[in-house]
């Protein structure tokens, strides 16, 4: 360790001034600030330190630079009375590691890295020692992540609300095959990116009952009374963008009780007693989403969604009367995005405050919500569209119920007038649905409260409009509009895939990195001979890494020059990672009937967790190792074929992952996946797609061109005709002698150790119901993959073809989709945030009058 003990003296900037320590951008500053931390925040000197030392020494010292920028942008917003704010309500946060991500936003990392070298240290090893905060279960909260970092780039004022997790998504281990959940101790040694606002702690009640009553004006006023109150502690993220100086907010809430301890409980012995509110309270934010399968799994979600909404909806009250803003103002300073179905409570919530905290008026009240209020969209499952028992709903929430019974009186009179006589129509656009035991419907309360609501991407939007929300569609057409998906270039291209950046900046610039759409300008460099050689030899180093990472991990030798074939998602039956395995199956039985058969080696690489609870999907990995298994140690096939799964699949892991992939498996159903994002990451790396006509595949393969995407199955019209006609996939499996060879190897107990009943739950569903239409696309798969296999063979096809993909993506960056919501259903503008330099006030400081806190 050779940290310079004499750069703790104050440095000199390039231009001869001094630098204060906690703001300068110097590598001597830096140094100093770094080795300041060792000493005063984690008490240690650099002979002794570990290496989480460092690496928390230096987050804070990238941390000094955040909150300069941070305390800049806040007091930019504070002064700028006509500031309109996004709220972004989301019980899901996946923001991936931080340290890397904020050295590439504030420009440091290049200065950083020969910092840290300089001190005998490596910086890629520094940044592994970041606990990834697994505040998210896939997808939907990746894309919240991406859009922070696009707001931030943006520059446009937003505060992202979440919940801060004690316990995240579990991290992955595999058994014998087996998915075994670990707890996700992401806070083990603290977050150096966040910072606790106690002062600004709010309640939050549940349980208990309501009391009618009429004030002195004669107004009809309701009182609730809790049976139990939980304080909410905010804890503050700042989220920088890209080579400015915004600093936006993601503000994540803690549960905690009133009294941590009870004295009087302690003395009479009852020690239990002591803390049970303390582990009441506690549990509502101790871990992301719990099996919701049984009663007490469903009401500690619906604790967890309306603590949400509840803390950030008082926050944004509070932020905006000390700001000076009337109630009746409030759609203008501030527009709030409900990312799907889970804080749709909110709507409930803020006309509760309106009305029984502030004496609103119902119908003043109600045109402020609505204004407020806008709905994405993420699922087309009916089974994902979330509904509350109304009993378990008016147990926790029973104010929120008569409220939602209140909205829902209204909202029919109004379906009534439009279509008398309709009562089919009535019951099917009611709040409450009447059948069996009675529930509230969340997409339907999302919609009625929201002046607009979005899908994610343009064929999503369509089956919306077409079937799972027709019916509010006909009523309200205007409120409906696509903004498909977009994904971060900077996290999953400028930081993941740092050889592939510099070849494109090489020739283009780096103005791609914030404008995706620059990436056009590569299109006539497909067909150069250089370009493509570098572009060759990018994508091999690449998959050199990954394979020395996969040996690493999982003790599988993988040969970097075979095609890498990539499905890394959560495992789901619609997303049909069995389907693929069926394919490995089939290469398996060729080469084992006819050994001289040719097509180029494979690796075929898997990534994904499954839910707890969800038998299938953790049955499907072990059908996916069970298969690695065999093939992998069978001497006939290991050379040409290799299956790999790796464990635990995060942000981290997906950025090793994205610049080694060749072929990225995009094979849900049609008609099922609303977007995806990871078909945009992949080819924005350069992998080329082998996917149906599903979510963002349509856009992708129209904007990529269809000559340079691999298509394959039903389309989602003929997925609903099928089943309309009466689908029987076991006649595709009597036709089919390869699909049938492949079902019958499993059935044997091939892969299973002679146990033929260990895959027959699998088996069966495939042969009797097959709801995700896997052997209707068998055939068409298995003969897009020869194709695959061939071009792959043909290099000066397949180059040309992976750079016109990266090239053509640029329209899927979260930037775009960000500028859409911006024009489309915010109508907010971006504020330019001047830094001052050095500390924000270096001379005398006059408080304010006392506030009730930030």
């Amino acid at each position: 360790m050779r940290l310079n003990l004499a750069s703790r003296l104050n440095s000199p900037a390039h231009d001869g001034r001094m630098e204060d320590v906690h703001t300068g951008l110097s590598l001597e500053t830096l140094e100093r600030d770094w080795l300041d931390n060792l000493f005063f925040i984690q008490g240690v000197f650099p002979e002794i330190a570990t290496r989480q030392d460092f690496y928390l020494a230096l987050a804070c010292t990238v941390r000094d630079r955040l909150l300069h920028r941070w305390i800049n942008t806040q007091e930019t917003y504070l002064k700028q009375k006509d500031t309109k704010i996004v709220c972004y309500f989301s019980a899901e946060f996946l923001p991936g590691p931080q340290l890397g991500h904020n050295l590439l936003n504030l420009g440091l990392y290049d200065a950083v890295r020969q910092m840290v070298e300089t001190a005998g240290l490596d910086l890629e090893t520094m940044l592994r020692e970041e606990a990834e905060p697994g505040l998210g279960n896939g997808g939907l909260g990746r894309l919240a992540a991406c859009f922070l970092d696009s707001l931030a780039t943006l520059e446009i004022p937003t505060i992202g609300y979440g919940i801060r997790y004690e316990f995240g998504i579990f991290d992955q281990a595999i058994q014998d095959g087996y998915q075994v959940e670990l707890t996700d101790k992401w806070l083990l040694h603290g977050n150096p990116w966040e910072i606790p606002r106690p002062a600004s702690a709010v309640d939050v009640k549940f349980g208990g009952y309501t009391r009618a009553d009429t004030d002195e004006q004669g107004r009809y006023r309701v009182r609730w009374v809790p049976h139990q109150v939980v304080r909410g502690i905010p804890y503050n993220m700042p989220i920088v963008g890209y080579r400015v100086n915004t600093a936006n907010t993601l503000r994540l809430w803690r549960a905690e009780a009133h009294e941590s301890f009870d004295f009087r409980a302690f003395n009479q012995g009852d020690y239990y007693g002591a803390v049970h509110e303390k582990v009441v309270s506690e549990n509502i934010t101790k871990v992301l989403y719990p099996n919701d399968e049984p009663i007490q799994g469903k009401q500690l979600r619906l604790e967890q969604q309306y603590f949400l909404v509840s803390c950030a909806l008082q926050d944004m009250v509070r932020l905006h009367r000390e700001a000076g803003g009337e109630l009746g103002d409030f759609p203008r300073a501030f527009a709030i995005q409900l990312n799907d179905t889970h804080p749709a409570l909110a709507i409930a919530e803020l006309m509760r405050l309106l009305v029984d905290e502030h004496q609103m008026g119902w119908e003043d009240a109600w045109e402020i919500t609505h204004q407020t209020f806008a709905y994405t969209n993420h699922t087309l499952l009916p089974e994902a569209l979330e509904r509350w028992p109304v009993a378990l709903l008016g147990s926790l929430l029973p104010r929120h119920l008569e409220i939602i019974y209140e909205i829902n009186h209204r909202f029919l009179d109004l379906v009534r007038m439009q279509y008398p006589n309709d009562l089919e129509r009535v019951a099917r656009l009611s709040l409450i649905d009447e059948t069996g035991d009675r529930t509230v419907r969340m997409a339907h309360l999302a919609c009625v409260g929201s002046h607009a609501i979005n899908g994610v991407a343009a064929l999503h939007s369509q089956l919306l409009q077409d079937t799972v929300l027709r019916d509010f569609y006909d009523l309200w057409p205007h409120k409906f509009i696509n903004i498909t998906n977009g994904v971060s270039p900077r996290r999953f291209l400028r930081l993941a895939n740092p050889r592939l950046s510099a070849l494109i900046t090489r020739h283009i610039g780096d103005g791609w990195v914030t404008d995706l759409e620059e990436l056009q300008r590569l299109e006539p460099l497909a067909e150069d001979a250089g370009f493509q050689q570098d572009w060759q030899r990018v994508k091999q180093a690449n998959k050199q890494d990954l394979a020395s990472f996969i040996q690493q991990r999982t003790g599988i030798l993988v040969n970097p020059d075979s095609l890498f074939d990539v499905q890394v998602k959560r495992l789901h039956e619609y997303k049909r990672q069995h389907l693929n395995g069926l394919h490995i199956i089939t290469l398996y039985n060729r080469i084992k009937h006819q050994p001289e058969v040719e097509f180029p080696p494979r690796t075929f690489i898997f990534g994904g967790k499954a839910a707890p609870g969800y038998a299938m999907a953790k049955l499907m990995i072990k059908f996916i190792t069970a298969v690695g298994e065999v093939v992998n140690r069978d001497p006939a096939v290991r050379d040409r074929l290799t299956v790999v799964f790796l464990p635990d699949y995060n942000v981290a892991l997906a950025q090793r992952i994205l610049p080694a992939a060749d072929l990225s498996e995009q094979i849900s159903t049609a008609g099922y996946e609303a977007s995806g994002t990871s078909n945009m990451k992949f080819a924005l790396n350069g992998a080329l797609t082998i996917g149906t006509l599903d979510g963002a595949n349509v856009e992708i393969r129209d904007a990529v061109g269809v000559e340079n995407f691999f298509l394959f199955g039903l389309t989602a019209e003929q997925v609903l005709a099928q089943k309309a006609a009466g689908y029987r996939p076991r006649t595709l499996y009597d036709r089919d002698p390869e699909l049938q060879a492949a079902i019958d190897l499993i059935n044997s107990g091939h892969f299973s150790h002679g146990d033929s009943d260990l895959f027959k739950p699998l088996v069966d569903g495939l042969l009797n119901q097959d709801s995700f239409m896997l052997l209707a696309d068998y055939s068409s798969y298995v003969t897009c993959q020869d194709q695959v296999g061939q071009v792959y063979g043909e290099r000066d096809r397949w180059t040309p073809m992976a750079i016109l993909n990266t090239a053509r993506i640029g329209r899927f960056s979260s930037d775009r989709a960000i500028r859409e919501y911006c024009q489309q259903i915010w109508q907010v503008q971006s504020v330019k945030v001047d830094l001052a330099a050095g500390y924000i006030h270096p001379g005398p400081v006059q408080l304010p009058p006392s506030r009730s806190g930030d």
